[in-house]
């Protein structure tokens, strides 16, 4: 996926997103922002790189049933598999972040406001190669709000 947007340790105990935090005003970002304060307020200070929380609450999701059109590239012999998107909001944060289901949990296993948890994944693989990404799975006896 892309550098620098999560941790190298896949580990799920570990694993985490990263941000940046602005040092003049403490918004975070996420994606990070590695050259101005994206704060339109903010005269803009040093940005440093933090992790974002490990758990927030469904804000919102949705599932993607098709194969979406050009200019999206994908194999066309491929079977299409459908896949379910979560809008997670972490509260320390005051941000949302979307981000993939980790699989088998789909739109019927969710609800807003239910807790969930970023865990690794894998967005693609072949012979030489892992592409490693982020999904969002709910928390075992979490909580709903």
């Amino acid at each position: 996926m892309v550098a620098g947007w999560f941790t190298q340790d896949t580990r799920e105990e570990v694993f985490r997103l990263l941000g940046t935090r602005c040092s003049s005003c403490a918004s975070v970002f996420f994606p990070r922002e590695d050259s101005f304060c994206r704060n339109p307020v903010c005269a803009g200070g040093e940005l440093t790189e933090v992790p974002l929380s490990k758990r927030g609450r469904v804000w919102s999701y949705t599932d993607g049933r098709y194969r979406p059109p050009s200019p999206y590239v994908s194999d066309p012999a491929a079977e299409w598999e459908p896949y379910t998107l979560v809008a997670v909001e972490l509260e320390a944060e005051r941000m949302v972040v979307l981000g993939q289901a980790a699989p088998g949990v789909g739109v019927a296993d969710l609800t807003v406001g239910m807790e969930v948890e970023v865990v690794p994944g894998v967005l693609n693989e072949d012979a030489e190669t892992t592409w490693t990404t982020w999904h969002w799975r709910p928390v075992r006896g979490g909580a709903r709000s």
